[in-house]
């Protein structure tokens, strides 16, 4: 898909820069014609010549230079492009971008580009975090620019937390998917559930699950990506709600199922994804319950089947899927899941493999579908299979 293309690489002053050269690399092992395009503080972290041998292209650095092989060249670059990413997007950057400042080559050229722009954040969590940079982030995303998800882990501030670069084998799969998915989903509305309920025993306890929430962020971020009007309602997650989606955030089961069957009746796709509490506690405390005893009991009640409800109420136009986090027996809990509440198609997963279930980036699953198929999917991260699923439930849309 990156044959013959011209593709701009903006390279901003971040530590994660030294990353983009393999962006470079493999943009060029495509087939791509790859134009970089460095600002001052990238050069502080690696130089030109690097890139230039790299790409085979002349280094765009600054306006004011020599010009190469264009008449006005930041009019021509943009006109070239067939698309435009920018990795690392530092928070610098995406101030001047969201403003509408064109003070350097980079912005100047994506001023006036009309190529799709795809930007990869990456700086220390905090600054990530800030209600300035998100809704710099936000005005972009509302302009159509294409945001690349930043990953957790450790930075090079010496912290662990949301803002590190993704890999640059990850950051050319979302381009190459988006491109692929294009707006497949335009015009759909749905609906994903995510993370784990909290059902409270006093003001202060509750119990929970250990669901982090990263799958049903996934998904709902993709189907945005690719047209879809999504609606998240989200348990308690450390996550940030991804950009362009309508976020319910909700504590109990009961919560997440009020807010469910709100919005059920319009939706054209639902994907619950959420680690819902099956019991809460039949008498929950007014006050905070005092260590007075060895032992304390607590009675527990179900909680309303959220998933089983919406089996029941779909109509022929919706399609409901669900998941089966399992520790054993994963086919056969899964098929049982899958008839009992009238799914379309159920994702199992072993969420007792390290590499899989909660809190992990990347999962093993097993599809189910109601015609009987079984479809194994090898390990991938959680964003590769929230495209993979979606494009899967398009197929049974579509049927």
């Amino acid at each position: 898909m990156l044959k013959d293309k011209n593709i701009v690489l903006g390279v901003t002053g971040g530590i994660a820069a030294y990353k983009s050269v393999e962006i470079a690399s493999r943009l060029r092992k495509a087939g791509a014609s790859v134009h970089v395009i460095m600002t001052a503080g990238a050069q502080n972290f690696i130089t030109p010549l690097t890139f230039r041998e790299i790409t085979g292209n002349p280094v765009i650095t600054t306006m004011w230079g020599e010009v190469h092989n264009y008449n006005v060249e930041h009019i021509a670059l943009a006109q070239l492009a067939d698309l435009v990413i920018v990795a690392p997007a530092t928070a610098n950057f995406l101030a001047k971008a969201a403003m509408g400042m064109a003070d350097d080559m980079l912005t100047t050229t994506l001023l006036a580009t009309k190529a799709p722009i795809y930007f990869a954040p990456a700086m220390n969590t905090n600054m990530y975090n800030n209600p300035l940079t998100q809704t710099n982030i936000q005005s972009l995303v509302d302009l159509g620019w294409h945001l690349i998800p930043p990953a957790s882990g450790h930075l090079a501030c010496g912290i662990d937390g949301v803002g590190r670069m993704p890999d640059p084998v990850e950051i050319l799969d979302f381009v190459l998917e988006n491109i692929a998915h294009k707006a497949d989903l335009q015009g759909k509305k749905i609906l994903v559930t995510a993370a784990g309920t909290y059902e409270p025993i006093d003001p202060v306890r509750y119990i929970g699950n250990r669901s982090s929430g990263k799958m049903g962020y996934a998904i709902a971020a993709a189907a945005q990506k690719r047209g879809a009007e999504v609606i998240l309602v989200s348990g308690p997650s450390a996550l940030m709600p991804p950009q362009g989606v309508d976020f319910i955030g909700v504590e109990s089961a009961a919560q997440m199922r009020e807010a469910v069957l709100k919005h059920f009746p319009k939706t054209d796709i639902v994907i619950k994804a959420a680690a819902v509490a099956d019991y809460r506690v039949r008498n929950v405390a007014e006050q905070k319950i005092k260590k007075n005893d060895d032992k304390l009991t607590l009675v527990l009640e179900k909680n309303p089947d959220i998933l089983k409800e919406l089996g029941e109420k779909k109509n022929s136009d919706q399609i409901l899927v669900g998941f089966a986090a399992e520790t054993q027996n994963l086919l056969e809990y899964a098929q049982a899941k899958l008839e009992k509440k009238n799914l379309d198609m159920i994702v199992a997963n072993d969420v007792s493999r390290k590499d899989a279930g909660f809190n992990t980036d990347t999962n093993v699953v097993k599809l189910l579908y109601k015609n009987g198929t079984i479809e194994e999917m090898p390990i991938m991260t959680k964003q590769k299979l929230a495209n993979e699923l979606l494009s899967k439930i398009i197929r049974l849309k579509n049927q």
